[in-house]
């Protein structure tokens, strides 16, 4: 089958055929004799069959406003109205297909020839169609599912739009509570703030403590020094005592002094000691209040983990929603995207139509045009074909007679050359003759002249 469309003449077995298989037979028995001999009720079946069926126009069962205002009893004419519509959707069906002419007369008085005509434009028509359609099933396989996929995309959209709500609902409702837990929060930063300055300043006191300690440790164990060095003197002055009472007096008071002294220095020690434990039962009681600032501390810091667990989880709840936002924008984007595919595909089938018959119309003006041309040109490709035979048999003529002159000019021509010849010789021999004679002057005259001078 051809790939553009035209109406070529078909037979009415032909013509049948086609009505049967494309649904548009007024009978189920119909014949190619009834379309042979067309009856009144034929064409306006056919056509009523074809907008229903192919077309897919309802016939207008109610009349219009205008019709009941100017006509007075409308039901008497309701056949007559329908008959008009299918005769003007008729013709301007076969006006797009480009056979124009139809007229109320192949209606009421169908002419055979004629109903042919129009029969073969509507089923050459319907086979261009077909073809068509056979050739954009690819496409319609493509979209198939495409309902489908808009029902899933529709409901998908709708469940999570509902989730969209409930977790909006659950945000609001858990919005208080995410208020009271940010209040608790911000106070618990201000306290772990505050315990982290009173932990520095603990910090700083117990080392001045420990610097405390050890500068009286290091005394202490320099008042020992101090003690073994004078009980180190103490048993060498008893070796070195004597026997006299002033020196004995003497070294007595002098150990009295040093006993006194170390008496003394005892009593600084136990002091000091005293004060060390002082210290260190200072240092136990700081370190077990400590401990007891650092469980609350960890408390606390446990309490502000969960906090911030908590705040994580809003944040993501807060990004699940807006991915969420983010996918029903793009579904919803998809979805205008198909539905301007399918807007598209049926555009350009319309559009396609329309250059289809553009170009029928313009393929059939060329071809008049054309057919026009090469008759013309045929027409002067005769005449020239005439003149070019008639200047060549001239021509031949003419070399006919140039070949004849040729000859006639090559005879004469041997001719004069015979005669040039036979005058060369002629002259040549008067030349020799002149010389001779010239000669025998000459010879003449010397003698003449010897004669004349001897005599």
């Amino acid at each position: 089958m051809a790939s553009n469309f035209s109406f070529p003449e078909m037979t009415p077995a032909q013509i049948a055929e086609g009505m049967r298989t494309y649904n548009i037979a007024p009978s189920a028995n119909l014949r190619a004799e009834d379309i042979a001999n067309p009856q009144p009720e034929l064409l306006p079946n056919v056509f009523a069959l074809f907008f229903a069926n192919i077309v897919g126009d309802e016939p207008e069962e109610q009349l219009g406003f205008e019709v009941l205002q100017v006509i007075d009893n409308p039901e008497h004419h309701l056949n007559a109205i329908a008959f008009r519509g299918i005769f003007r959707k008729a013709r301007d069906f076969l006006d797009s297909i480009c056979f124009g002419g139809l007229t109320l007369r192949d209606f009421l008085r169908p002419n055979p020839r004629r109903v042919v005509d129009i029969l073969s434009s509507v089923i050459n028509y319907l086979h261009f169609r077909q073809e068509k359609l056979a050739a954009l099933d690819p496409v319609v396989t493509e979209f198939d599912g495409f309902e489908e996929q808009i029902t899933e995309f529709r409901a998908r959209i709708a469940e999570l739009q509902k989730a969209k709500e409930e977790h909006a609902y659950k945000e609001q409702m858990e919005e208080p509570a995410v208020q009271q837990l940010q209040v608790e929060l911000n106070a618990l930063k201000h306290t772990v703030q505050e315990f982290n300055t009173l932990q520095l300043g603990l910090r700083s006191r117990a080392k001045a403590l420990d610097d405390k300690k050890e500068e009286i440790l290091a005394k202490i164990s320099q008042a020992d020094f101090q003690l073994i060095k004078h009980s180190q003197e103490n048993s060498k002055l008893l070796s070195r005592i004597v026997q006299s009472p002033e020196k004995l007096q003497k070294n007595l008071e002098e150990k009295k002094g040093v006993r006194d002294e170390l008496k003394t220095l005892e009593k600084m020690a136990a002091h000091n000691v005293q004060e060390k434990n002082n210290i260190l039962e200072m240092y136990t009681k700081a370190c077990e209040k400590l401990s007891k600032h650092l469980s609350k501390i960890c408390t606390l810091h446990e309490t502000f983990t969960a906090a911030k667990a908590s705040e994580k989880e809003v944040k993501a709840l807060k990004a699940k929603n807006s991915d969420q936002s983010l996918e029903l924008k793009t579904l919803r984007i998809k979805a205008d995207e198909w539905q301007s595919r399918v807007h598209e595909t049926n555009d350009r089938l319309k559009e396609k139509e329309k250059e289809r018959d553009q170009r029928i119309g313009e393929n059939k003006r060329k071809m008049a045009t054309l057919k026009s041309e090469i008759e013309s040109e045929r027409k002067s490709l005769e005449d020239r074909e005439r003149e070019v035979q008639e200047k060549i048999a001239k021509a031949v003529d003419l070399c006919s007679q140039s070949d004849a002159a040729e000859v006639a000019g090559q005879k004469e021509c041997e001719k004069i050359y015979a005669a040039f010849d036979e005058v060369y010789e002629a002259a040549k021999v008067y030349m020799e003759g002149i010389e001779c004679s010239i000669k025998e002057v000459d010879e003449a005259t010397l003698a003449i002249t010897g004669q004349k001078i001897g005599a």
